[in-house]
């Protein structure tokens, strides 16, 4: 039975949310200040779950979708809303999250970051299936409420010239030996190349490699394999090893990588974050500075081009073997050194023992940087950075690291301010800088 709700906010899953008595109905289509008819489709004890039928009372930020596969593919959840206030949702989670779980507020409020809102996905892992009844492959991502493939012949949040192969590689999955031993393909889309790295469960046969290297030609792509695990990732063609890399030109840096590498998925807003984070770190040409999390280094590299000293240090020796020889490749060996370091089980006097840095980047992964952040509170005041940059892709492990470092650290938080670096999605980036 369908019933009228009032709709509050907006939750990160673009659903809608209301209350009806005193219970939480997450309304799946609606957007904040609507008036709509939905039906319940789940029940739980705390809340329930329902989808918007009719829109009684639209808001004026409804926007139409874009996507003809919106609503059904999982890849995007806020194309009905207008991207200036998506980025708005997501600037009140981040304030919201450090009140309420750091208790802590920042002086000011940054500028929110934002880019591109199409075509800007240069990362992406598409799902692949061959379907009996079809007698054809799906490739895409998938469905919003299964594991099933959406049937999708376009993605408007992939670069173009991407997103114009996912019907051609329909056909190409189809016509291999063994279709069904193909479960997925990830896109790294480079300044000067694209790669397509093909995970395969079976053996390629003679006659798939060449249909292969037909569709890189055609497509002007570069195939890259993976038979088993992350170890086994090689480039089809020995040529395309060292092709793949992101331009950061306000730097005069290359950054090689290979397509299992972590990097940010909008190129745009990571050239533009970096800029923030220097800007925000406030480096001056004589200070040491620690660059934790760093993977490829991608902001120590830039940091290295502006001050004496950087130490980049990460968890992962394949990404500290490839930052080095960035480092190297660019120039800049003699002002980097790195260390490979679980940095979820570090103390103070871990930090002590690296010496006296001016300044310091943090950019973990969704777990936050905790055991960073009590070891930076546990320094003596003559011990401590001037200043601290945390790039966060979780407003809720920020808002924790936020609470140890202003409440048992001693340090101001400066400003905060999000990051929209993935448009029509409910991830949520930001950017805090400590004093």
């Amino acid at each position: 039975m369908s019933e009228v709700f009032h709709i509050e906010s907006l939750d990160l899953e673009a659903r809608g949310v209301a209350r009806r008595d005193g219970k939480v109905v997450f309304v799946e289509g609606a957007l904040p200040g609507e008036k709509v008819l939905a039906g319940i489709t789940r029940r739980k004890s705390s809340f329930d779950v329902a989808r918007a039928e009719k829109v009684l009372v639209p808001s004026s930020q409804r926007a139409k979708p874009l996507c003809p596969s919106f609503g059904l593919c999982g890849g995007c959840a806020m194309q009905h809303l207008e991207p200036a206030a998506q980025v708005a949702i997501k600037q009140r989670v981040l304030e919201d999250a450090l009140v309420h779980i750091g208790k802590v507020a920042p002086a000011c409020i940054l500028p929110p970051l934002h880019g591109p809102t199409w075509g800007y996905r240069h990362r992406a892992r598409l799902s692949v299936r061959y379907v009996n009844k079809k007698g054809t492959a799906l490739v895409g991502f998938r469905e919003r409420r299964g594991s099933y493939v959406a049937d999708m012949k376009e993605c408007l949040v992939l670069p173009p010239h991407v997103s114009a192969m996912l019907v051609p590689l329909r056909a190409l999955i189809g016509a291999l030996s063994d279709p069904r031993s193909i479960p997925q393909i990830e896109v790294a889309v480079g300044d000067a190349t694209t790669v397509l790295l093909l995970r395969h469960m079976a053996p390629l046969t003679p006659a798939d490699i060449d249909l292969l290297k037909i569709f890189g030609q055609e497509h002007g792509v570069s195939w890259w394999l993976q038979p088993k695990g992350p170890e086994t990732v090689r480039p089809l063609r020995d040529e395309d090893a060292e092709t793949l890399s992101y331009l950061l030109p306000e730097f005069g840096l290359r950054m090689p990588y290979r397509p299992t590498d972590f990097t940010q998925v909008n190129q745009a807003i990571n050239r533009t974050l970096i800029s923030r984070a220097l800007s925000l770190l406030g480096i001056e040409p004589d200070d040491r500075v620690a660059d934790l999390f760093c993977g490829l280094g991608n902001f120590t590299l830039p940091l290295a081009t502006r001050t004496r000293a950087v130490v980049g240090i990460e968890g992962s020796k394949l990404l500290v073997d490839r930052a080095h020889d960035a480092a190297r490749q660019n120039g800049l060996g003699e002002r980097t050194s790195f260390a490979v370091l679980n940095l979820f089980e570090v103390d103070v006097q871990w930090l002590r023992d690296l010496g006296y840095f001016d300044r310091v980047l943090i950019d973990p992964p969704r777990e936050g940087a905790e055991a960073v952040a009590r070891a930076l509170a546990a320094l003596a005041p003559r011990e401590r950075p001037k200043r601290i940059v945390y790039v966060s892709c979780n407003p809720a492990t920020l808002a924790r690291d936020a609470g140890i470092l202003v409440n048992e650290g001693g340090y101001r938080m400066q400003a905060a301010g999000a990051i929209n670096m993935f448009p029509h999605t409910g991830h949520v980036e930001s950017i805090a800088v400590f004093e």
